[in-house]
């Protein structure tokens, strides 16, 4: 999924159109009087509550289930808890769907990881933390089809193509591919998974994992065709653990976030869970 898109640079994208007392209050969230574990402001006094979608697909999660700490984000989730203080069994996992995610308003949780990717539209509802993985978008074909060996950007133009709604997947498929028709847009990822398999499109464009997975569970004699590139004259795109605008946690998850990399933690669990993703070509 991915998922609309420098940690650093989006602790401070704000929305240049919101009023001047929401972008200093957004902006003071980022700096907290303190990260300790009593002075949190939490939806539930001594609980981290944590939001995803259902299904949780892998490699994010494993077995639809967050709670049990296997997949990417399920470990990311609980190793930020752990550095805010939180065991396991202190932390609370909501269902959330992706699309309703970003949307404007009062959050029933303390922070979705849900493969979000941090954009300037979505920044003007919700706050971000800094990024937790940079994406790429993989496309993903039937074996035997016209386009298993497109080694470029240009030679997609000319396919039927699945992604899904309010994803930077589909982003990436208007700005990048373009293609001559327009793409096929489905409300859920497994209905636009299942539109290649019964062959109504010709590719499905997915981040890059998401393409290993969909390769590797759910569609027979599929294979990755490649990956494309990183978008130009921008930053890579990212994904961010999302609070409700203005949280008081967001300087905290940073922090959090901050140590994960800094202790090389963060890149084991992308070892761990995401290693697959480093074999598939660029395209031209």
């Amino acid at each position: 999924m991915a998922t609309l898109a420098g940690a650093a640079a989006l602790a401070l994208a704000v929305s240049a159109c919101a009023p001047q007392d929401e972008d200093s209050g957004a902006s003071a969230s980022k700096s907290p009087a303190s990260c300790a574990k009593d002075k949190l402001p939490l939806k539930s006094p001594g609980k981290l509550t944590i939001a995803t979608d259902k299904p949780a697909f892998e490699p994010w999660f494993k077995d639809d289930d967050p709670s049990n700490g296997q997949g990417y984000e399920s470990a990311v989730a609980y190793a930020v808890a752990g550095k805010l203080g939180f065991t396991k069994d202190e932390v609370v996992w909501k269902t959330q769907s992706f699309e309703s995610s970003y949307a404007p308003g009062p959050k029933t949780f303390d922070f979705d990881i849900n493969q979000i990717s941090v954009t300037p539209a979505r920044e003007k509802a919700v706050a971000f933390s800094d990024g937790y993985y940079d994406v790429q978008q993989g496309i993903v074909t039937l074996k035997g089809g016209k386009f298993e060996n497109a080694k470029s950007v240009a030679e997609l133009g000319k396919a039927r193509i699945a992604v899904q709604v309010g994803t930077t997947s589909l982003q990436a498929v208007k700005n990048q591919i373009k293609p001559a028709d327009e793409p096929k847009i489905f409300n859920t990822q497994i209905d636009a998974v299942n539109a290649l398999k019964n062959k109504q499109v010709d590719v499905l464009v997915v981040d890059l994992p998401t393409a290993f997975y969909v390769t590797a569970a759910q569609i027979d004699d599929s294979k990755i065709v490649g990956q494309l590139p990183q978008s130009q004259g921008g930053a890579a795109e990212h994904f961010g653990l999302l609070m409700e605008r203005g949280s008081g946690l967001a300087g905290c998850l940073d922090q959090a976030i901050g140590q994960l990399k800094s202790s090389g933690e963060l890149a084991k669990i992308q070892q761990q869970w995401l290693t697959a993703s480093a074999g598939a070509p660029v395209l031209k």
